[in-house]
């Protein structure tokens, strides 16, 4: 019989939330309580975790016990930051202050907020006389994200549960990139390869964690933005994403894990490799 305290963690697959035990105790978190109440069918359980099916009128609305709610600039901050991740602004791109508060449907007093937040994690700058635009990476912050991936990613994966709901959006991810190459949509394939690797972060089950990886997803976007070869960038990582993914299939974490320590030497040499280029031009 299990006794367990549950917090719940959403990994926003489908309708699909992972629960994890916190206190070994008879106590049940009021969220859990809410979600117990909830919940249609387990769907499978195995150790540290317990997986459920929700109604989809219950989607979304359920927050990590220990994470509040974002208020108005957090949330409006992470549809901007989802706009730079996606390739939707770009390195360099002026914003303007009243076209984009209209945009988003928010005042500008909360659009400043929003320009402090994303300024902070280094996603925006201000130039005098200019005003806000999106930042520029430099060699060094590139650099520096990869050395935090590897710090991230490779310990996610290599103690990955196969049967992870993640592991679900991995593959997703795969077949979607594979899609765009085929229609030669490398956008289309770099925003597949960001959704990837957010899940590789999603199999540590850490809101935080979670969190913190699309602040740095969005930075690696804006300097694969700065790149003239998405092909050049991505195609051949989409095959390598593959064979991650069929490591944990076969119960090989360890392999996975090697497989990816592997991938982000190569992109790191070509992405540096590309802002050499980019730096010997100016």
């Amino acid at each position: 019989m299990l006794r367990a305290s549950w917090a719940i963690h959403p990994l926003y697959v489908n309708n699909y939330v992972t629960l994890h035990p916190l206190l070994l105790n008879n106590k049940r978190h009021r969220q859990g309580d809410l979600f117990n109440q909830q919940a249609e069918q387990v769907l499978f359980l195995s150790p540290g975790r317990i997986c459920y099916s929700l109604p989809s009128e219950t989607q979304g609305q359920i927050m990590p016990a220990d994470v509040a709610p974002p208020g108005l600039a957090e949330e409006t901050a992470n549809r901007l930051r989802a706009r730079v991740i996606s390739g939707g602004l770009q390195p360099g791109q002026r914003l303007s202050e009243a076209r984009l508060a209209a945009d988003m449907d928010v005042s500008r007093n909360t659009l400043r907020e929003v320009f402090r937040l994303l300024t902070r994690e280094g996603l925006l700058t201000h130039l005098p006389n200019r005003g806000m635009s999106v930042a520029v990476p430099s060699m060094a912050s590139i650099l520096d994200i990869y050395r935090v991936r590897r710090m991230i990613e490779l310990p996610a994966l290599e103690h990955a549960w196969p049967r992870h709901t993640a592991v679900r959006i991995m593959v997703q991810a795969v077949e979607q990139a594979d899609g765009c190459r085929k229609a030669d949509d490398w956008k289309g394939v770099g925003s597949a390869n960001m959704t990837f690797h957010t899940a590789i972060v999603d199999l540590a089950d850490s809101p935080r964690l979670t969190t913190f990886f699309a602040q740095i997803t969005a930075e690696l976007r804006l300097a694969f933005g700065l790149l003239n070869s998405p092909e050049l960038l991505h195609s051949p990582f989409i095959d390598a994403n593959r064979k991650i993914v069929d490591a944990l299939h076969n119960d090989d974490p360890k392999m996975a894990r090697d497989l990816l320590a592997a991938y982000l030497d190569q992109s790191e040499r070509v992405v540096m490799a590309a802002f050499a280029r980019i730096d010997a031009k100016s």
